[in-house]
This record gives C-alpha cells, structure tokens and sequence, in this order.
C-alpha cells in the first residue's frame, strides 16, 4: 500500500518514523526494515529513535484515562485492558526497586515486550512523573537502537552516526 513511499527519501524517512512508533514492532523492526529498503543506517537510526519516544509522552500522560475511557464506552474490551494493566503491573517489581536504572534497563534491553511502550506503560503504573520516566526510556531506547543496529549491521553502523 505504501511501497510508492519506499523509493524517496523523505518517504523512508516518514515510513521509518511511523513505523518505528508501532507499538511491538518500534525501533527493533524500524531500524531493519528501513536499512532493508535503501535508508542509510545514520539516518535510520536517528529516525526509529526518535519516532520510538514520540509516543511516550501520551502514553505517560494520559493511559490512565484512555483505559478508564475504553471500559466505559466499549465494555467488551475490559479483558484487553485488564491484561494490557497486568502486563505493566507484572514488571512492576523488577522496576520498584530503582525506578529510573531500572526502566531504563528494561527497555534498553531490545526483546520482545520490552521497549518504550511497555516502558511508558509501566512508568505510567508506577505513577512515574513524566519528567522522572522520559529520561530513562529515552536513554534507553537510545541504547536499543545501538545494540540492534551493532547487531544487524556490525560496529560499522555505529561510526557511521
């Protein structure tokens, strides 16, 4: 559907970007799939982190209220919100301990359901202050972009930022 937007420069860019704010997916299939499509690791890199944090902020914020929203407006989706509540709650105890070392470890660490949204999901559980959980997600998204890019590409792709 967007392959059009793969041939130009500016379109691998946005692609990157958005796709890197997938939830899931973010930056550990952001980073790959645009160096697959032609875009330069110094530009991917950049890019998939900074369309990682784009939606932290929000999640931070204001995930309470959507959830309390959802279960209001769509009953039938009470199972998926408790379980999305439980997933952060779940990561809690790992996290307590020393909020900010710890969340950043947690999302530094590139593997499946850790990342910036699971980051700012349990930020948001622990009823983290934006100003205190932002730092440690971004510091560690920095990080997974730097271990999955020096994964998928080798000690070259970092020089090249």
């Amino acid at each position: 559907m967007f392959s059009f937007l793969w041939k130009s420069f500016w379109g691998q860019v946005l692609l990157t970007l958005l796709v890197s704010m997938v939830p899931v997916i973010e930056l550990r299939g952001a980073i790959p799939i645009a160096v697959g499509h032609g875009l330069m690791p110094a530009v991917a890199i950049p890019v998939a982190i900074l369309g990682n944090l784009i939606p932290v902020p929000f999640i931070i914020i204001f995930i309470r209220k959507i959830f309390a929203w959802m279960r209001r407006m769509f009953p039938r989706l009470n199972s998926m919100i408790d379980r999305l509540e439980e997933k952060g709650k779940s990561k809690k105890a790992a996290i307590d301990k020393s909020a900010f070392w710890g969340l950043f470890l947690f999302v530094a660490i590139p593997l499946p359901g850790t990342g910036a949204w699971t980051g700012a999901l349990i930020a948001a559980m622990l009823d983290m202050r934006l100003k205190r959980a932002f730092p440690a997600i971004a510091l560690g998204v920095l990080t997974a972009g730097l271990i999955v890019a020096f994964v998928s590409y080798g000690v070259a792709a970092l020089f090249t930022i």
